[in-house]
């Protein structure tokens, strides 16, 4: 039986769930979701085909070391201990990424310096002045991935190399194309697999045709990339990788249309060579039609389209598109699940029709919702009458339902002094140090902001965590900039109480100074 190891896989914040249901489809074991992340155990072949697989992950980690560090001195020593020969060697090159939540360690330069600094000297002080791996920010050979909270410290081997969203069949772009993960992961949630037609009739450059038509065919997303980080590690299994590579025993043909348009001819045209190059021709159909000349649709399909918000792109009259996508949604729509994202709230009103589900999603730098419609045919009550039911209830993701727990430090210390996760005696991690390496990467790196754009209260440092915040785990997640500051103490003691009332007889306020009576 091949070794089991413990993995990472990254994503966005709304994709957990269906990027967890991914890995289990895959054979994962111990599948976990997280904050913008997954963890998930497995084999090499595992590490293979969850890179080449998965739609809605951005990359994958293999964790290979952790420590407790205060300051950057011990950060470079214990960096120093690991056994940086079974990974690297002078004829390689190697690359460090680094995520930093900590109040010790607020530069993310600066921590990559300390380790590049480890790492180069591991290697001269055992075979001499120049003899070690070269630095390269870009097609480096291994690439390390560091993630610190508080004053914990995780190393990682990304096995991915360039974001998994970059799948290689996009040749040219519309000015705001939606990201390739983000836009599988909206088709995955909407339920939609290649069992009832596909619509999209604001394209753009043709992402969620593609997207669709590569689910739809059952087509791994990465069989279109130059290569993976792992391919230059030294224990690759190139026989193993291609037997997986060259395995398209599940892929089948759509049986249901795929139909993309838009107003624009140079949109069209760059959503036709996309399609074009990523060999998806015969099943999606594009063609140039603005969204006012839709008076048809096949019967009982699903829409997913990107808007304009008016933040990158717009039209000039932006209320007056929405309230046309709610008019056609209700007359040439009729039996469709719509799903649509925008970043404007006020906008989403503009359709005049009652969402049944809403997700936050994160489209770049953009805060954004994803909205279902269900539109039928009919009154709501035949509607009902059939068993349907309009709104899903609680829409949030699982991993938000339920803040999972996290160790507390004295827990993680003891647990990272146990050898064997890259400890010196070279044994393997067992069970318990892999949970508990789990848990560390559920808290959030350099690019969560719990706050959102709110400049940071009193003295503390940016989006720094408070002390207390290991008592409460749920305060470094909340959503209320000043739930971290309240003392649960003081608010226990005013339980209870009435407040304090003036009294009921006599004057309410006192005399001003001065002020007389006119009967005086």
């Amino acid at each position: 039986m091949s070794q089991q190891f413990e993995m990472v896989a990254k994503t966005f914040s709304g994709l957990e769930d269906v990027l967890a249901e991914e890995l289990r489809n895959l054979g994962a074991l111990n599948v976990e979701p997280g904050k913008r992340m997954v963890s998930f155990e497995g084999d090499l072949a595992m590490l293979y085909k969850s890179n080449l697989c998965c739609r809605t992950a951005l990359r994958i980690l293999k964790p290979i070391y952790k420590f407790i560090a205060t300051d950057p001195d011990t950060l470079y020593q214990m960096t120093k201990e690991y056994d940086w020969g079974s990974i690297l060697s002078p004829d390689k090159t190697f690359a460090i990424d680094t995520v930093t939540y900590s109040d010790e360690f607020t530069h993310s330069r600066f921590v990559t310096y300390r380790v590049k600094d480890a790492i180069v000297d591991w290697f001269t002080d055992r075979l001499g002045e120049g003899k070690r791996p070269g630095v390269r920010l870009q097609d480096a050979d291994v690439m390390i991935n560091v993630h610190i909270a508080g004053d914990r410290v995780s190393l990682s081997l990304d096995s991915s190399g360039e974001s998994l969203h970059r799948r290689g069949w996009r040749v040219a772009q519309t000015e705001a194309p939606i990201n390739e993960v983000l836009a599988a992961g909206i088709i995955l949630k909407s339920g939609w697999r290649g069992d009832k037609p596909f619509v999209d009739p604001m394209c753009g450059s043709g992402t969620f045709l593609i997207e669709a038509a590569l689910i739809a065919a059952n087509i791994n997303p990465g069989i279109y990339r130059k290569g993976f980080a792992f391919e230059q590690w030294p224990d690759f299994d190139r026989d193993l990788y291609d037997s997986i590579y060259n395995d398209d025993s599940a892929e089948r043909t759509p049986t249901h249309p795929i139909i993309g348009a838009d107003m624009s001819p140079k949109a069209l045209a760059i959503a036709t060579e996309n399609v074009k190059n990523s060999g998806m021709s015969r099943y999606i159909d594009l063609q140039l039609k603005p969204l006012s000349q839709w008076t048809e649709a096949p019967k009982d399909g699903v829409m997913v389209t990107n808007p304009p918000y008016g933040e990158r792109i717009s039209v000039a009259d932006m209320e007056g598109l929405y309230e046309l996508i709610g008019n056609k949604l209700k007359n040439v729509f009729t039996g469709y699940h719509a799903w649509i994202i925008s970043s404007n709230i006020e906008l989403f009103n503009a359709i005049h029709l009652s969402p049944s589900a809403k997700y936050p999603m994160l489209n770049g730098s953009l805060e954004c919702e994803l909205r279902e419609y269900i539109i039928f045919e009919g009154d709501y009550k035949s509607y009902r009458a059939q068993g349907n039911k309009l709104h899903r209830g609680d829409e949030r993701p699982d991993s938000d339902k339920a803040p999972r727990s996290r160790l507390t430090d004295t827990e993680w210390k003891r647990d990272a002094r146990r050898k064997g996760f890259g400890g010196k005696d070279g044994r393997s991690a067992d069970r318990d140090d892999r949970k508990d390496f789990k848990r560390s990467y559920d808290r959030p790196g350099k690019d969560h902001k719990p706050f959102g754009d709110r400049k940071p209260f009193g003295d503390r440092k940016p989006f720094a965590p408070r002390r207390d915040n290991d008592a409460r785990p749920d305060a470094a997640d909340s959503e209320n900039p000043l739930f971290a500051r309240r003392n649960p103490k003081a608010l226990s003691m005013l339980q209870g109480k009435a407040p304090s009332l003036p009294p009921t007889e006599g004057p309410l306020m006192r005399p001003r100074r001065g002020w007389k009576k006119k009967s005086e």
